[in-house]
């Protein structure tokens, strides 16, 4: 299946953008009545034919078109402060994207190394898990947001800060509701200050274990978004 990112599409005789053209015809050797996939990140999920194998502009005719195509039946929101090394987030978010993650929001926090962030990039590699893993859905991401102005935004009963002090003993399964929109709080390399845990505590957050292992940010962030996954295969309404 060949897979193309378009979301602009918005008529049933579509040119894919130059570097998508040459993807299609020069790379993948497509040609004209060959058929071809579209998505455009929203859930629209299209069957094209190749009508004119350009490399710069190839045409296609848009013959189906699918709504919702891979949607959720619940919200995974993951909130995490990015790692000093880029590599590392950029690797959570390829694989957050490729489990199934509805938004990522980048936290800027008392103890975070990384104070700038570039969401092109980032996005770019979204694009791309989404285009290998087949999904309809690219994950809303987040500039990078101030701790303290993030957590007001929450909704409490359905928001979780993952953290290594004590009192954090529950895991997310003792908190888990089905079909709803569940968000993860993930601290820096040096966790969250005790402001920080304090004001979420304060804003009615409640606090979660992700097991006994001392976990690096990025394997934090993909473990509670697996979880909530399996956690919705088990607990979901048949």
């Amino acid at each position: 299946m060949h897979l193309f990112y378009t979301p602009d599409i918005n008529t049933d005789i579509y040119n894919l953008a130059e570097d998508e053209s040459k993807h299609c015809t020069r790379v993948l050797r497509l040609h004209q009545g060959d058929t071809v996939y579209l998505v455009d990140g929203r859930g629209g999920r299209y069957t094209a034919i190749i009508q004119d194998a350009h490399q710069k502009r190839c045409q296609l005719q848009i013959i189906d078109k699918q709504l919702e195509y891979g949607k959720l039946p619940y919200y995974v929101h993951i909130a995490v402060a990015p790692t000093k090394n880029m590599d590392r987030i950029e690797w959570f978010v390829e694989k957050a994207v490729e489990i199934g993650v509805s938004a990522i929001t980048f936290l800027e926090c008392e103890y975070s190394e990384r104070k700038q962030l570039r969401l092109d990039r980032i996005e770019k590699i979204a694009v791309s898990a989404m285009k290998q893993s087949q999904k309809g859905y690219l994950p809303l991401l987040n500039e990078l947001t101030p701790f303290q102005r993030f957590i007001k935004t929450c909704i409490p009963e359905d928001t979780f800060i993952a953290h290594l002090e004590d009192d954090a003993t529950k895991s997310i399964k003792d908190h888990y509701k089905p079909n709803r929109q569940h968000c993860i709080l993930i601290g820096p390399e040096g966790d969250f200050s005790t402001t920080e845990i304090a004001a979420a505590y304060d804003a009615g957050i409640k606090p979660v274990t992700l097991g006994q292992s001392r976990l690096r940010t990025e394997t934090a962030a993909l473990v509670a978004c697996h979880t909530l996954h399996v956690l919705h295969d088990i607990y979901a309404p048949l």
